[in-house]
């Protein structure tokens, strides 16, 4: 698809854990018309123990995690998730290389870019860190907090997250609640004077460029 990027489904992705771990907890909001659908979240059993200093951003150690099944039962989820819409998340490599670390290949999924091909990837991804580089290149934090704040967004996040996230689960390092983030910074470039029309090609071109794509903008 290559008009306007709400013509597509995207999954906003967000991991807790890391390689040693693995994924311990998973936020997914799923967009449709350019705003949020439905969403998707669980802990999930660790592969190892959870180091203290993982425990300590996110808040799951042990005790929070017992009973949780492994990451690995939802690959049905995820899989369909690809097939249904391009994956998007802020920071997206983290969120690539856990994905890829327990299916380093999707079943066959549309190419969202390219109207009737198909591919085996996770990819290619929306970042939206990768995106305010471009479009903001002076600001110099683009953290998923910082940039929320930035740009006035934190009170419709808490607003979402008492709806959507786990009570216990609303706050930064939560995954739903970074999800939720992630694709409100998305919806929001879509609400920028002269950005109107931003189609999902540009998006997801944007997204692997960085910041040495400022001042070279071919939008359309």
């Amino acid at each position: 698809m290559n008009g306007h990027w709400t013509d597509c489904p995207v999954q906003v992705i967000d991991f807790e854990g890391s390689r040693a771990s693995g994924i311990v907890e998973y936020g997914v909001a799923s967009l449709s018309g350019g705003t949020i659908l439905s969403t998707h979240t669980r802990i999930c059993a660790p592969i190892c123990a959870i180091p203290e200093a993982e425990t300590r951003v996110h808040g799951l150690s042990r005790m929070e995690t017992a009973g949780a099944a492994p990451f690995a039962e939802d690959m049905e989820l995820f899989m369909s998730l690809r097939g249904s819409g391009t994956l998007s998340a802020h920071n997206a490599g983290f969120e690539k290389h856990l994905l890829k670390a327990q299916w380093p290949y999707p079943r066959l999924s549309p190419d969202f870019i390219c109207p009737g091909a198909e591919l085996a990837d996770w990819g290619p991804w929306i970042d939206t860190l990768r995106l305010y580089e471009v479009i903001y290149p002076d600001l110099g934090d683009y953290g998923l907090s910082s940039l929320l704040d930035t740009f006035g967004l934190r009170e419709r996040l808490y607003e979402l997250a008492a709806v959507h996230c786990p009570e216990k689960r609303r706050r930064p390092h939560c995954a739903l609640y970074d999800a939720l983030g992630s694709a409100l910074l998305l919806m929001h470039l879509g609400s920028l004077p002269g950005y109107e029309d931003l189609s999902l090609r540009w998006l997801v071109e944007h997204s692997s460029s960085g910041k040495d794509a400022a001042g070279q903008l071919e939008m359309f």
